[in-house]
């Protein structure tokens, strides 16, 4: 078989599919992990493994069995020390070791976004009981935002008002947990204008920045995107400074080639760092229309050492999630012509099952201002009628 790279995807779900594809359209072999079958990655690749990325010795077996030249997480929940070892011994992981080591807990990259590189942002305090969470709200203040040091989608997220609030933060935050570590993350609540993704690439040739990406989230969690973001001149730059600093830094000296999604509050001219996924983020989603080179192309080609152009631009375009409201292991979809006769664009993500507020497809839209593209993907998102059987 011939092929241009071997790469090992952990985590193979909707964003594990786009990246995938755009692999293997530069011809890459692709072997899709995650823990389970089937996931939306797996279809789309050349070769698949069943397995939790949380167990170590699995994950070390399979890496030995394919020996890929890249491994790239697409999920935070991975056994990262296996990945620091891999390595020592010259796998190439994507970024890099340190950066999935740091990003896997939201407490490890705040601390080196605040202390070390000295970036702006919210005030905040880690707790891994209820008592310890009354104390760092004491020193937050309310509103506050209670989420666990590691989860995904929003996952745990509760905003809080006063101290009665409290103890269903943590409860909720205790109950969502992923990993091994009861641990949460107490943070002032910023009152933001707006909040946005600086989708940040890495590459051969230095650093490329996308337009920024505004999104509005529910339950800590992204519902709808649009590109560009309307931003001033000089809150772009300070947001492109700090990206910068803080990819530089998880690159760790080696390395490191691949998309960020850096994540920024904006209020007035002020910008404030949030908080970074070193791979591909679900509201970039809308650049697999926005964008010549969507966030998927950025990252295959930045990981593949092929060039990045210095310059990114986009078109005015917006996304909007479709989500299932029960679980269910039969589903079948109807409603996407009305959906696309509105000018929108369906993708369904093909996930086998589903439960309550799971992603299971993105409508997306270009107009000729966001604000249009947003209501038209909005509009075709709601035209999807998502059936489960019994």
């Amino acid at each position: 078989m011939t092929f241009t790279a071997k790469i090992m995807l952990l985590g193979s779900g909707e964003l594990g599919r786009e990246f995938a594809i755009s692999a293997k359209r530069l011809g890459a072999y692709v072997i899709a992990c995650d823990a389970y079958d089937d996931a939306p990655a797996m279809q789309v690749s050349d070769a698949r493994e069943v397995f939790s990325m949380l167990d170590g010795e699995k994950l070390g077996e399979a890496v030995e069995r394919h020996r890929p030249d890249y491994v790239v997480p697409e999920i935070e929940a991975i056994r990262t020390e296996v990945l620091a070892r891999l390595e020592e011994d010259g796998v190439n992981i994507v970024p890099s070791a340190r950066a999935t080591q740091l990003t896997m807990n939201r407490d490890a990259i705040r601390d080196v976004a605040a202390q070390e590189l000295g970036l702006k942002t919210s005030t905040y305090r880690y707790a891994k009981n209820f008592e310890e969470v009354e104390a760092a709200a004491a020193i937050t203040g309310f509103p506050c935002v209670i989420k666990p040091v590691m989860s995904s989608s929003g996952k745990g997220q509760s905003k809080v008002d006063g101290q009665a609030g409290l103890a269903d933060a943590w409860d909720y935050a205790v109950a969502n947990m992923r990993g091994d570590r009861q641990r949460v993350i107490v943070e002032q609540f910023i009152d933001f204008d707006y909040e946005i993704t600086l989708l940040t690439v890495r590459h051969k040739g230095g650093i490329s920045f996308c337009p920024p990406i505004g999104h509005r989230q529910e339950r800590g969690d992204y519902q709808e995107s649009w590109q560009p973001a309307e931003m001033s001149d000089a809150a772009i730059a300070a947001a492109q400074e700090m990206a910068a600093k803080v990819v530089e830094d998880l690159a760790g000296g080696g390395r490191g080639w691949g998309l960020f999604g850096v994540e920024f509050f904006v209020k007035g001219e002020e910008v404030i760092f949030s908080e970074l996924s070193p791979r591909p983020h679900d509201t970039g989603m809308v650049t697999l229309l926005s964008q010549n080179l969507t966030e998927f192309d950025l990252h295959a080609r930045a990981i593949m050492g092929l060039p990045v152009p210095e310059t990114i631009r986009a078109r005015p375009s917006a996304s909007a999630v479709i989500l299932a409201d029960r679980e269910s292991d039969r589903i079948s979809y109807s409603g996407l012509d009305a959906a696309m006769a509105g000018g929108g664009d369906i993708r369904l993500f093909g996930k086998p099952t589903s439960r309550p507020y799971r992603r299971m497809g993105v409508a997306l839209a270009c107009a000729g201002s966001a604000d249009d593209a947003r209501r038209i993907a909005r509009d075709a998102a709601s035209k999807v009628q998502i059936h489960y059987g019994d």
